[in-house]
This record gives structure tokens, sequence and C-alpha cells, in this order.
């Protein structure tokens, strides 16, 4: 804590600035150290695509956005210059008594550098990119093989003076998030940024049919017009698929919190979900479940997995073991939810 004329609240500056899945794993340590040193105000840089989400989680007092993804297409832009300068201005506004990169590359690493305070990373046998750690002025070492909510618990518990423990809490209240008007209805998540993550549309279809005799629709969300196209043909075969308009994230929080379930492939709207505590079936086709698979206080089923394939049917059969144990079925909005 830092004396200045009078005691002040002591100052911590996490950088996690993406993805969205990797942001909502960083949460749990956000609200790990909140209850390790209750008088901190937490302050978070974050990608501008997923300030929204962070700006609503109770534990963060300041959202710095950066625009990294957007400046990489127009770096010699005069205005992407004002942008960057805007930034640091922001970064440097405050004198920070820790700032931790769970991030670990070299971009969010010289972040750290240009922010005002101790910066702290993993070292360079723990960390993604080595350069990385050569910008920090205290290393940690992590094991690389714990799942990636682990590996910033444990960072963040090295760089504050704390053994991580307990269970996982990303601090998001699915009733008071949820979209609460409005049919039942669930989500269906098929779109992804890496195609090799991406589940085919005729199973996807398949499995629409297959769950047609449920009540409620089926919103199939989309971002890109690649992804809108795609969910308009699925829902045209479909009795009772739906399209919602594209929405900012804290929209799309609130629609997946008032869910009664989601399905979708790896991607960060489904650790959004498990995040929630919302029913979720999770399709892994590409990547390792293990390492950054959905975790959640909901239920939570994982199908497939790296060069694994699922059928529609083990889908459909995750969904219905996921039904059978969840109790209730409902969504908050649900009255019979709160008998």
């Amino acid at each position: 804590m830092r004396a200045m004329g009078l005691l002040t609240m002591p100052d911590v500056l996490f950088i996690k600035t993406s993805s969205l899945g990797d942001v909502i794993h960083h949460m749990p340590a956000l609200m790990e150290a909140r209850r390790q040193r209750p008088a901190a105000r937490f302050c978070w840089v974050v990608e501008e695509a997923f300030a929204p989400l962070v700006q609503i989680h109770p534990a963060v007092s300041d959202v710095i956005p950066v625009a990294s993804r957007r400046w990489r297409g127009t770096p010699l832009a005069p205005a992407t210059w004002r942008e960057i300068a805007s930034f640091g201005r922001a970064v440097r506004a405050r004198r920070y008594d820790d700032i931790i990169d769970t991030q670990g590359l070299v971009r969010s690493a010289l972040m750290a550098r240009l922010a005002r305070g101790r910066r702290h990373g993993y070292d360079a046998n723990s960390i993604r990119e080595r350069a990385a750690s050569w910008l920090y002025d205290v290393r940690h070492r992590v094991a690389r093989d714990l799942h990636a909510i682990a590996r910033n618990r444990m960072l963040t518990g090295l760089a504050l003076g704390y053994a991580p423990g307990g269970a996982v809490d990303f601090g998001l209240s699915r009733e008071a998030i949820a979209q609460t008007s409005g049919e039942p209805y669930g989500i269906l998540f098929h779109a992804t940024a890496r195609p090799e993550k991406e589940w085919p549309e005729a199973s996807w279809i398949a499995l629409g049919r297959a769950l047609a005799a449920r009540d409620g629709s089926l919103l199939l969300p989309w971002g890109t017009q690649a992804e809108r196209a795609r969910s308009t043909r699925m829902a045209a075969a479909l009795s009772n698929g739906r399209v919602p308009e594209r929405q900012p994230l804290d929209r799309m929080a609130a629609l997946i919190a008032g869910a009664r379930f989601v399905i979708g492939v790896d991607t960060g709207l489904i650790h959004l979900a498990a995040a929630l505590g919302v029913p979720l079936v999770a399709i892994f086709t590409a990547s390792e479940p293990g390492l950054t698979g959905p975790m959640g206080q909901g239920p939570i089923a994982v199908v497939g997995g790296k060069h694994k394939q699922p059928s529609v049917s083990e889908v459909v059969a995750a969904f219905e073991t996921l039904r059978s144990r969840s109790q209730p079925w409902q969504r908050p909005s649900d009255p019979r939810s709160r008998s």
C-alpha cells in the first residue's frame, strides 16, 4: 500500500487481452485475488471487443480497452497512432503496486512494460513466447501442462503472495445477467474463428432435428457474414430454428444466461456459458479439453477431443445425460426454477 499523504488502496493491473475464452479463464484468478486482497482495486487491460463483458464483472474497478487486433490491420494510419498514444496515457495514468501479465505474449508484455509498477509474468520455461519473459521485473515458474484456469490462478497467487485454493469461481451471476422475457430457448454455437474446430453443417442440422421435439426455439448466433449465412441455412432446415441479431458481448451474455441449455464447438462463448452455470454440451474436434476445456459450477458434458470428431448420436446422448441430471431443467426466468 502506497502512502500519498493519506493511505490509499493497493492497485493491481491485470493484462489479459484476448481471446474471449482466455479472458473468461482469467476470471477465477481475479475472484480469488479479490478474496485474498479485499482492499485492493483491480484494473484490467482487455481487447475492446471483450470490454463490455469485463465491465459488468463485480470485481473490476476499471477497464482499459486496447485495440491491438484492429491496429494490426492499419498499422501506419494516423488514427491508429493516435489511439495507441491514448492507450499509453490511460495505462500510465496511475501507478500500480503490481502488474500481472497472464497472457504471456510479447505484445502483452510490452503493455506491462508500458505501465508503471512491479511487473510479473511467467518465466522463460513457463511462457508461450520466451522473449516476453525478458520484459518482466519478477518471473514465476508455472507448469505448462495445467489447465489455463489453474495457470492463471497460480501466476496471480505467486505475484500477490498467496497459495491458490478452493473451488473455481468466475464471479458472474446467471440470475443477475439473464434475459428474462420471451419463450424458452436453447442455443447452438456453430461458429468459430478456426476452421479445424468446426463441426459439419449437416451434423448441426441433424442435431437440431433431433432436438426439435423439445419445447422452445433453437437460436443460431453468428459473428461474421459467412456465419450469418450458415445460421440462416441451418435455421431454414429446422422447424424451430431462429437467427438472432448480432449483439455486443454483454447482451450476448444475457442471452446465454437465459438459455435452457447451450451446445457449441470450442469457442469463447461456450466458456461463457460454463462460467454462468448454463447446462452445456461442448463439442471438441481439434483442441485438448484437458488444457482449455470448459469449467464451471453447472452441468457440463464434453464430447470429442483433439483430432476426434464426435458423431451426432454422441452429442445427442451427451445432451440427454446432461438433461437427466440437470434439476431443474429451466431458465432462471422460469417460475418453476424458483420453487
